[in-house]
């Protein structure tokens, strides 16, 4: 069987006489170039499909039952590509007759026409031109599989980097919150567990901000839209950044209406645009600076406004500000820490949702202001959200706990928590022993890595919830959080999906029933 690249450079001949057929392909031949003769659409069609360059056909070959077909298959086809048809005309009596001609074949696409008697010369020039158009979408078609491969292979990476990246921001999170509950009274210590603390927030939003920007590129983030209140999450937002807004001596203010102001939103991707604004701000605004946020509504949008007094943007900046890696004011101090990609995060984001950012900046050293336009849904009814969990103490039930993770500090740190709260708790340092744990003890919850060693966690689970059905409740603890990673974990039985770094409040909510949990 000839190899692809000799099937993409032959010429398909289809005409109703063999003896036209035949002395097409012969002119083709004589110039080097291959031809085959198709007895019929069926086969044209299906050659195609193996590969060609282009098709030679006389006019007198495209009845109504060969156009159809034929159109129908140039319809559908890849963006890269756009066959080139050369067909044998009759010489036309008028200009009219020449129109109805071209409109005839318009459905084909790429139609170069051939009025007879045509000149081999001729013939073999524009069969050489068609295949050179041909080669250059063989070889488009050939970068996009280079770009999906590298788009792939970078997705695939960023993914492995968050997992081992989350592993260890788990285990610190863990020990962090070992020493705050052992020893949070202790003179002298609340300073350094608030610097961990606020650091290891850091790195966790670097790290997401990192998958982000792959998951925007690559479409695979799904919203999960609402009706949302933009005044209350903002507020919401404002006051959670006024702690460190003291600590680095700024003053932020909100102004916004009384009433709420409505959006279709994803509630987690809304937060993630207020913080990663508030977070810029504060990022860029020296000590005894001001940061302004509003919320209203202009022009039927919610319109959310972040200005600061801050380092502000040069004109060659502003255009570039949203690109992935883009900072203000980069130097080799790096004191504002960050990798540039938060802004580009607000984007896609604002995108996403049928809005868009823009910012504004009279130049450095003169502030900046960031303002987020989002289509107004006023008449969408926002949902009171429930608030008593986090407000009533958690109930203290005792339960029997089986932890499935390979990482030595996770598992052990994770354990020393949970015992601490009163909890029995049996650890695994593999799959396949946390299967036998499991059947064998019977526990009631299973935190199970994704990662592990000589089975996955999602082959730990299919196992466990096959043979012990709804008697266990099943948590995934891993450091892959992509929307796939969720889906093929709910696939093989877990009943809920938890990122690393854990918030142990999370889960001391899951253990009490709280927050979707169907334990008893």
């Amino acid at each position: 069987m000839a190899d692809a690249s000799a099937l993409e450079r032959r010429v398909l001949v289809l005409a109703p006489s063999g003896r036209d057929a035949t002395l097409a392909s012969q002119v083709l031949e004589q110039a080097q170039i291959a031809a085959v003769v198709c007895p019929d659409v069926a086969a044209l069609v299906a050659a195609m499909d193996e590969g060609a360059g282009a098709a030679v056909l006389a006019n007198e070959a495209l009845t109504p039952e060969v156009i159809a077909p034929l159109a129908a298959h140039l319809h559908h086809q890849p963006a890269w590509s756009d066959f080139p048809l050369l067909i044998f005309t009759a010489r036309a009596a008028s200009a009219s007759e020449n129109r109805r001609t071209l409109e005839a074949f318009a459905e084909l696409g790429n139609v170069t026409a051939l009025e007879r008697p045509v000149h081999p010369l001729t013939m073999v020039s524009a069969t050489r031109a068609a295949l050179r158009a041909r080669a250059r979408q063989y070889a488009a078609r050939a970068a996009l599989s280079d770009r999906e491969r590298d788009v792939r292979q970078r997705d695939e990476f960023l993914a492995l980097l968050g997992h081992e990246l989350r592993n260890p921001l788990g285990a610190l999170r863990n020990a962090a919150t070992m020493v705050e509950r052992s020893g949070g009274e202790i003179p002298g210590l609340h300073r350094p567990l608030a610097i961990i603390d606020r650091q290891l927030r850091h790195l966790t939003q670097l790290v997401d901000d990192l998958l982000d920007v792959a998951r925007v590129t690559s479409g695979k983030i799904a919203l999960k839209v609402v009706p949302v209140d933009v005044v209350a999450a903002t507020r919401a937002m404002v006051d959670e950044m006024a702690k460190v807004s003291r600590e680095r001596r700024l003053q932020i203010d909100l102004r916004a209406p009384s009433e709420a102001v409505v959006v279709m939103a994803d509630p987690v991707r809304l937060d993630q645009i207020l913080t990663n604004l508030l977070t810029n701000a504060l990022k860029y605004t020296p000590s005894q600076g001001r940061i302004d946020v509003s919320v209203g509504v202009e022009h039927g949008e919610a319109v959310l406004r972040v200005a600061d007094t801050g380092v502000g943007l040069s004109a060659e900046m502003l255009p570039t500000i949203f690109e992935p890696f883009t900072q203000a004011a980069r130097t080799l101090d790096r004191s504002q820490g960050g990798i540039g990609l938060g802004l580009s995060v607000v984007r896609a984001l604002a995108r996403l949702h049928g809005g868009d950012v823009a910012v504004t900046s009279e130049g450095l050293g003169r502030g900046s202001e960031f303002v987020v336009r989002l289509p107004h849904a006023p008449a969408a009814r926002v949902e009171a959200a429930a608030t008593a969990a986090a407000v009533e103490p958690l109930a203290n039930t005792p339960r029997h706990i089986l932890i499935v993770e390979d990482g030595a500090d996770n598992r052990e740190s994770l354990q020393e928590l949970l015992e601490g709260l009163g909890h029995r708790v049996d650890t695994a340092i593999d799959g396949e022993r946390g299967v036998e744990q499991a059947l064998a003890e019977r526990p009631e919850v299973a935190l199970v890595d994704i990662g592990l060693p000589r089975l996955d966690g999602y082959e730990v689970a299919r196992r466990i919830r096959g043979a012990m059905g709804s008697k266990i409740f099943l948590i995934a603890l891993t450091g892959y959080g992509q929307p796939d990673d969720r889906a093929r974990a709910a696939a093989a039985g877990f009943d809920v999906h938890i990122t690393k770094p854990l918030d142990f409040r999370t889960l001391e909510r899951l253990l009490a029933g709280g927050q979707g949990g169907h334990l008893h």
